[in-house]
């Protein structure tokens, strides 16, 4: 499956501490930051809020209140032993969202986040929910950022192996992820290694992959049904989902705009913060001058 990795956690020093909180019984940790229209932030697979989003959460915060929280199975969040699916997460976000009453929000997501982000907008503006009482709550605004869903395309490039079981594994992917080769050298090898054995989430992305409902839950074929402003930003050296994808994302949701960042892997908001922040404050800017909801 070569719409889901791992990106490296990035030093997030200045960060508030993350707070907690139940959903459907299980503990979810997420900061809740700054003031002003609220944004949602989706992390990759086998990370965390800090760790994809470390780098941009306080500069984010100035102009909205930025929610972001550790999925279910990764992070400082629970996690169950369960066959996990993208269903899985967009029912613990409506359920995290509803909670907090958020409502005419910012919904972003990255790697395998920007696929939950894009299959939770399908249901949100679709009305597809398990019930009344589960009715997704709809975002306003959508940026997928090197997002997962779609199919393998047959000759996407090369197969990233998902191996962060060894020292050599660990090198390959982060070879793979970033453009920059500082960011996968020696010392960023082990911290990286040291880290994953850490982390404590290996079933849950040992179930993303073995899971057989994953199969039908790509969403390359219902993109049309995404009708509210969407960017899709890309790093132009991305070795894991390939470029296509992005441009396929652009093509069939209706309206959005792609761009492409120079320098940059497979996070761009990592490996060119300045660059990804300034492409999010063109398309939030309008967002940004509505009235911001009460808390």
């Amino acid at each position: 499956m070569a719409s889901l990795t791992v990106s490296i956690e990035c030093a997030a020093e200045d960060l508030p501490p993350a707070q907690t909180t139940r959903v459907f019984g299980q503990e979810i940790r997420f900061f809740d930051l700054g003031s002003g229209p609220p944004l949602v932030l989706l992390h990759g697979l086998g990370q965390s809020a800090e760790g994809d989003w470390g780098t941009v959460l306080l500069p984010l915060s100035k102009g909205h209140r930025v929610l972001a929280l550790d999925q279910l199975g990764f992070g400082g969040s629970a996690k169950p032993i369960m066959d996990y699916r993208i269903q899985t997460w967009v029912d613990f976000l409506g359920e995290f969202l509803r909670q907090r009453h958020i409502e005419h929000f910012g919904l972003a997501g990255e790697s395998l986040g920007g696929w939950i982000a894009a299959q939770y907008a399908i249901q949100a503006l679709s009305q597809q929910a398990a019930g009344p009482a589960f009715a997704l709550p709809k975002p306003d605004r959508l940026i997928l950022c090197d997002a997962g869903g779609h199919r393998w395309h047959p000759s996407p490039g090369p197969s990233i192996p998902l191996d962060t079981s060894s020292l050599e594994g660990c090198r390959n992917l982060l070879s793979a992820i970033f453009y920059d080769p500082a960011r996968h050298s020696d010392a960023a090898v082990r911290a990286f290694f040291a880290k994953a054995l850490a982390r404590g989430d290996g079933y849950t992305i040992h179930s993303v992959f073995t899971n057989p409902a994953i199969a039908g839950e790509f969403v390359e074929g219902k993109l049309g049904a995404i009708t509210i402003p969407t960017l899709v930003i890309w790093g132009d050296h991305d070795q894991v989902v390939p470029i296509a994808d992005g441009r396929d994302f652009a093509a069939k949701i209706p309206g959005a705009r792609l761009v492409v960042i120079p320098m940059a892997g497979h996070a761009t908001e990592i490996e060119q913060p300045e660059a990804f922040l300034a492409a999010v404050a063109t398309f939030l800017a309008p967002l940004g001058d509505e009235a911001a909801p009460p808390r």
